[in-house]
């Protein structure tokens, strides 16, 4: 059946119920891994990364706070970047379920620049980085709730905030639906992957957001496959 995006979905994806683990989720999280691949998910971060590092005149140390960071698939694409770049990148990767920080960190066990924590991104006490990142996240929150997500973000960040999350629209849901009905049998693959696009954003969320306190210099952008860079300066919520 055909959902109504019109509005945002509010029903919980089934990788946030944190009893899911073992080979189900390893699983999961192997197939997610090609798909974001697939998909080049990565992009939209890295370019806006890019854009903060050359906004700072270019800075040779950068460090990086990815939040919802899964089992790491982000990471990968912007550590070559600053090879390519000859930045020296820390990168802390944060994520709530301990199956997936574990592999996560097994992702990166070959990389000294890479920490994982496994936190609650408002349970934890987060140090000031460069910059704060966060890919496929925020269409985990209701919109109530996003707001606070934004603003920790942007206490953390001394450049900015980089976010890339999905544009519910209904070539997104039916793409996505058909694509892991066809090459996937991981029940939470064929639930999780149309209903992250049906939690997804419009401009008019994104403009509505940027109307809470602290996120008047929120801007967004639309980018190819159905997703949205979403960027905020540094200490946003102290401005």
């Amino acid at each position: 059946m055909w959902p109504d995006l019109r509005q945002r979905a509010t029903a919980s994806e089934l990788m946030d119920d944190r009893t899911i683990g073992g080979t189900e989720l390893h699983e999961t999280l192997r197939e997610l891994r090609v798909i974001n691949r697939v998909l080049g998910a990565a992009a939209p971060t890295v370019e806006g990364v890019a854009q903060l590092w050359r906004a700072a005149g270019r800075p040779t140390d950068v460090t990086l706070l990815d939040i919802g960071a899964g089992s790491g698939d982000c990471s990968a694409a912007l550590l070559r970047w600053a090879a390519q770049q000859r930045v020296r990148l820390q990168i802390t990767l944060v994520d709530i379920h301990p199956e997936t920080c574990a592999a996560a960190a097994a992702a990166h066990r070959d990389d000294p620049c890479v920490t994982v924590v496994c936190s609650d991104l408002l349970a934890l006490a987060l140090q000031p980085v460069d910059i704060v990142t966060a890919a496929l996240f925020t269409h985990h929150f209701a919109a109530e709730q996003l707001p606070a997500v934004y603003r920790a973000m942007a206490r953390a960040a001394r450049l900015g905030v980089v976010v890339n999350d999905l544009h519910r629209h209904p070539l997104a849901w039916a793409g996505i639906w058909l694509a892991t009905r066809i090459f996937s049998r991981n029940r939470l693959i064929r639930n999780d992957a149309p209903l992250s696009v049906w939690r997804g954003f419009r401009a008019d969320d994104l403009r509505a957001l940027r109307g809470a306190a602290g996120l008047g210099e929120l801007q967004f952008g639309w980018r190819p496959l159905f997703r949205y860079l979403i960027t905020l300066p540094g200490d946003a919520y102290a401005n």
